[in-house]
């Protein structure tokens, strides 16, 4: 095992880890940076709608007040206090016409009042004009706002992200150099170990064509026992006579199997003989039992045809005697009364 480099590996493996740790806790921080930046952005949009809302009910207090209302008579509590006779004079707007006190066509002050409506309109129109310009404004002044936090948050990003790449790429260059560093050792060491190898190789192979396992030498095998026990791992062959003797016990084999062979063929042919007569014989059994069924068939259907050709002409005898032996008028009455 190489220690070193498994020392290198361990320690830029501790390098990756800390750096990763340091890129989580610097994601970690802008995250809550972020969160407290939008935190403040939606406080402020909350204190604008709020400013708004109060501006809006300072106007109605102040310029929209229950008195200026054109149906404020109706719910006025000082009514009964404030009112007056039902007529001043003939041009008192108060005169109705369900009050039947002033009648079409008698309307003094119609230039005046229209000229006075028109007025009030064209006020009220401005008003509402300069309240949704203002509110315009501040909504422009909002999103403005917003756009511009998020402009700083997305470049604060983009920052990040390439510090990110950065140091991610400086790792790559780090472990790709490692790798090379690495390879270049390990085809060192391939290379010598298989110039070791093939020295080894070598070395076995002359050792074994010099030795007296490839030269075939029959006196390696002998034992130091006697010369009638051979070593095993050693052992080059049989001599001529041990030869000849395993040459003539396969032959008596040989022979010995034959004769097996043609005693089996002749049980199997007489096995197979005796098959065939006793099929023979339980073919022409089924043959006879055949025979003596259609026999047994057509008898059978000659007495049915007699029994069937007896039973009709008795049928027919039956038939004619009760058709003579019946009354004619009788059976006329009788066919009325059924018909009736």
């Amino acid at each position: 095992v190489d220690k070193d480099a498994l020392d290198t590996q361990v320690k830029d493996r501790k390098i990756q880890e800390a750096a990763e740790r340091a890129r989580n806790e610097g994601l970690a921080n802008e995250m809550k940076q972020n969160d407290k930046i939008m935190c403040m952005l939606e406080e402020r949009h909350k204190n604008d709608i709020r400013n708004i809302n109060k501006a809006i009910n300072e106007f109605q207090k102040n310029f929209q007040k229950p008195e200026t209302r054109r149906e404020f008579d109706l719910s006025d509590p000082q009514a009964l206090k404030k009112d007056r006779p039902a007529r001043l004079s003939d041009n008192d707007p108060r005169c109705t016409v369900s009050g039947l006190q002033r009648f079409m066509g008698e309307d003094l002050n119609y230039d005046q009042r229209m000229k006075f409506q028109k007025e009030q309109l064209r006020e009220w129109s401005l008003q509402q004009q300069r309240d949704l310009k203002n509110a315009l404004a501040d909504q422009k002044f909002a999103d403005d706002l917003y756009d511009k936090n998020r402009i700083e948050l997305d470049q604060k990003t983009m920052e990040q992200q390439r510090k990110e790449e950065e140091n991610r790429r400086a790792v790559c260059a780090a472990t790709k150099d490692f790798n090379r560093t690495q390879a270049a050792e390990l085809a060192d060491r391939m290379k010598l170990e298989k110039y070791q190898k093939m020295k080894d190789d070598m070395d076995e192979i002359s050792s074994l064509l010099q030795g007296d396992l490839l030269s075939e030498n029959p006196e390696q095998a002998v034992s130091s026992f006697g010369r009638h026990r051979v070593i095993t791992d050693r052992w080059k062959g049989m001599n001529q006579d041990q030869l000849m003797a395993i040459r003539y016990y396969q032959q008596q084999q040989v022979l010995e199997k034959l004769r097996l062979k043609e005693e089996e063929r002749r049980r199997d042919a007489e096995w197979d003989r005796q098959s065939i007569q006793a099929a023979r014989a339980q073919l022409v059994l089924e043959r006879h039992q055949e025979r003596q069924n259609r026999e047994r068939r057509r008898v059978l259907d000659n007495i049915n045809a007699e029994l069937s050709q007896e039973q009709k002409s008795k049928n027919i005898y039956l038939k004619e005697e009760a058709y003579s032996n019946f009354p004619t008028g009788q059976y006329y009455s009788q066919f009325n009364t059924t018909s009736r």
